[in-house]
């Protein structure tokens, strides 16, 4: 695991004019030159002659003169990162690793080293990655075996300052199984090993794999006692490592709220934590925890710590106030506690005049870069939160709307040039469109679908499945919008994404193309067809995703509406859907799929000549007669619908008849396979609707 020389080696620059260096390397037996290409991010316009010295002295034979060697080098590298970089290129770091990992050297001299490393990585970014490629953080974890306790403190601070680096790959934490337990086991030696083992673990947890790891290890039981520290570093850094292991964790979470410490649920410690007169940090940390096991199943939503103590709390750190960081955490962390439940929407909705307040985050000014990357944050969290609060209850929403250029804010969010921002914003427009008022007045109003429109041209798939969900709500046939985005040439769009890998994209492909073709004309019915084409239609109905099978089974049944529509289909695609319908009944599926099949086959039957395909075909007319006696009465009601429809009297209404077979003879034919005798022990089932509708059809055949 750790990085080990195998001989002390003397590097030292003897050219800095090209990528390719040529380094004099000299041990105890022999000198040699070599050239060695040093990666673009070390490059320097000059190594100095000083520089030099101190890694010269780090091969000095007295022991005595390379301590001090190694403390001067300490002090010259000290806020200066120039020098640090001098170093790293002249290879101090494997000599310093090599030092820190020798039984031979000194307590003294190896704590030196350790601090020195530490040292180097409080520079650029670019030093972090040049002690990560020295294999630092392997050396270092070995190196945690030795006893001296100050030793372990400067190992534990420098592994903390290269793990928190965004260029560090977390995972090497994990490569040893052993590294976990033996940090756990290191934690409690005194405040600064609780402090940087917390550090690391928080920064380090990036996954549910990680939580596992961590969870397994005795993670909560060694952490839990930090939270009543009497360091302040301790207690929050043990509150963030809750944080990042109760985050979409159910099994934590449920074992954080049973953990007791010093007679004392862990809930409730966190409620303290979030007492106005704490430290802001602590406040907003110790509410996400508690979003978390609220989010998790551990705490109901209706818990007073979550109503009167979290919620507010998170409110609060919206507001000016607080700095730009706690209000952008604040806002989004509340939108992932209101997310799922009404009413704590409608209470976030009416606590200190969030709505209004949200609007301030669109205020913040961005004309330098920096200011752009703070104001894109904003926007963001007030698009999420507003999309939570918006999502279900029809006052929030117009409240929303109602905000001062809240839809002009939105339409302006869709082409921002952050990514992020545009998925905020479409977010925050799907869940206004869940309303029927806002889709007839404000998105008919601004016009929404044009930019919604331009979004779905050429946008990554996260952003695709929420402006094509969003779109499904534009088509529904109510929305003043939707005849406009016919006209748009929408249909060739929503049929490419039928063929995308994504399920998701594939299932908003197929909704907004059934919502299309509810009660469409023949002339966008058959647009769909064309462009969706036979052949995908029948690949998208043996779809392995049951969301895709469903809704285009739902485009199929809008499709085969309306008597003239159910015919013209039938008399082109009819063998085909026939097939498709009955590997469908015939296959493992779901109620729910099965009855929206049996559904189109009552569609069919309710065709002039369509309903041929459904007499005709015996094996077809079982199938109803055994869905009939189904013990599901969804099923027994779409079949009898089915039936109902091929027995109607056609003479009796005003339907023009031009089946190849009267009303009569399949009545007679229905009779003849025993559907009478069904139908009249269906007229006494308890379901009303399932009475009624074998009655309706009982009595086609007393006219």
């Amino acid at each position: 695991m750790a990085c080990l020389l195998e001989a002390p080696l003397r590097i030292s620059v003897l050219s800095v004019s090209s990528v390719k260096y040529l380094i004099l390397i000299t041990n105890t037996f022999e000198m040699m030159t070599i050239a060695v290409e040093i990666p673009h991010y070390l490059l320097l316009q000059e190594v100095t002659a000083t520089s030099r010295h101190y890694v010269d002295r780090l091969f000095d034979p007295d022991p005595q003169k390379v301590l001090q060697g190694v403390i001067d080098m300490k002090n010259a590298v000290i806020g200066n990162n120039k020098q640090k970089a001098n170093l790293i290129v002249l290879g101090a770091v494997p000599r310093l690793l090599y030092l820190l990992q020798q039984g031979s050297s000194s307590e003294e001299l190896r704590t030196e080293c350790a601090v020195v490393l530490g040292s180097l990585a409080m520079g650029t970014e670019n030093n972090i990655k040049s002690l990560v490629d020295c294999h630092l953080i392997p050396a270092l974890l070995q190196a945690l075996v030795f006893p001296d306790l100050i030793f372990i403190e400067a190992c534990l601070r420098c592994l903390r300052t290269v793990l928190i680096s965004p260029v560090t790959p977390v995972q090497l934490l994990y490569t040893d199984p052993t590294v976990v337990p033996h940090l756990m086991s290191l934690m409690n030696q005194s405040l600064r090993t609780q402090e940087y083992t917390t550090q690391i673990i928080f920064h380090c947890c990036k996954t549910p794999e990680h939580q596992t790891v961590l969870f397994n290890h005795g993670a909560i039981q060694n952490i839990a006692p930090l939270l009543i520290s009497t360091s302040y570093k301790v207690r929050i850094q043990a509150l963030k490592c809750f944080s990042v292991l109760a985050y979409e964790n159910t099994q934590v979470s449920l074992t954080l709220v049973n953990v007791i410490v010093n007679g004392e649920l862990l809930s409730s410690i966190f409620v303290r934590m979030m007492q106005r007169d704490k430290p802001i940090e602590m406040q907003l940390t110790a509410a996400k925890c508690l979003t978390y096991m609220c989010r998790a199943g551990a705490i109901r939503t209706d818990d007073c710590c979550i109503v009167l103590k979290t919620l507010p709390c998170l409110v609060r750190m919206c507001s000016k106030e607080h700095l730009l960081e706690q209000r952008v955490e604040g806002a989004e962390t509340l939108a992932f506690l209101l997310e799922p439940d009404v009413e704590l929407q409608r209470i976030a909705s009416i606590t200190d005049q969030l709505v209004a307040m949200l609007a301030d985050y669109f205020k913040y000014p961005s004309s330098l870069d920096h200011d752009l990357k703070h104001a894109h944050e904003l926007r963001q969290a007030a698009f999420k939160l507003y999309a939570s609060l918006g999502s279900n209850d029809e006052d929030i929403r117009k409240k929303i709307t109602e905000t001062e250029n809240m839809m002009d804010r939105i339409v302006s969010g869709l082409s921002e040039s952050s990514i992020k921002v545009r998925l905020a914003a479409v977010r925050c427009l799907h869940s206004l469109s869940r309303s029927v008022q806002q889709l007839r007045t404000s998105f008919h109003d601004h016009a929404v679908w044009k930019p919604l429109m331009k979004l779905l041209q050429n946008a990554p798939d996260e952003v695709l499945v929420m402006a094509s969900s969003t779109l499904c709500n534009l088509l529904l046939e109510f929305s003043p919008s939707k005849e406009p985005i016919l006209e748009s040439g929408v249909i060739d769009l929503l049929c490419s994404l039928t063929h995308s890998e994504s399920p998701a994209l594939r299932v908003n492909g197929i909704w907004a193309l059934m919502n299309m073709a509810f009660q469409g004309d023949q002339k966008v019915k058959m647009e769909i067809l064309q462009s969706l084409g036979t052949e995908q239609l029948f690949c998208l109905l043996s779809d392995t995703d049951p969301n895709v099978l469903m809704k285009t089974l739902g485009l199929l049944r809008n499709l085969l509406s309306t008597r003239p529509h159910i015919d013209q289909i039938m008399s082109t695609h009819g063998k085909q859907i026939m097939q498709a319908v009955t590997l469908i009944l015939e296959g493992d599926h779901s109620m729910e799929i099965k009855e929206q099949t049996i559904c189109i086959l009552a569609n069919i039957a309710d065709g002039s000549t369509a309903k041929d395909l459904i007499m005709t075909n015996d094996d077809m007319l079982q199938k109803m007669k055994y869905y009939m006696g189904h013990s599901n009465v969804k099923l027994q009601l779409a079949a009898t619908y089915c039936i109902s429809n091929l027995i109607w009297n056609e003479e009796d209404g005003n339907y023009c008849c031009v089946s190849n077979l009267s009303s009569q003879a399949r009545q007679d034919k229905l009779r003849e396979m025993g559907f009478v005798d069904v139908l009249h022990k269906l007229t006494q089932a308890l379901d009303p609707n399932l009475c009624d509708r074998a009655k309706t059809a009982m009595q086609q055949y007393l006219a």
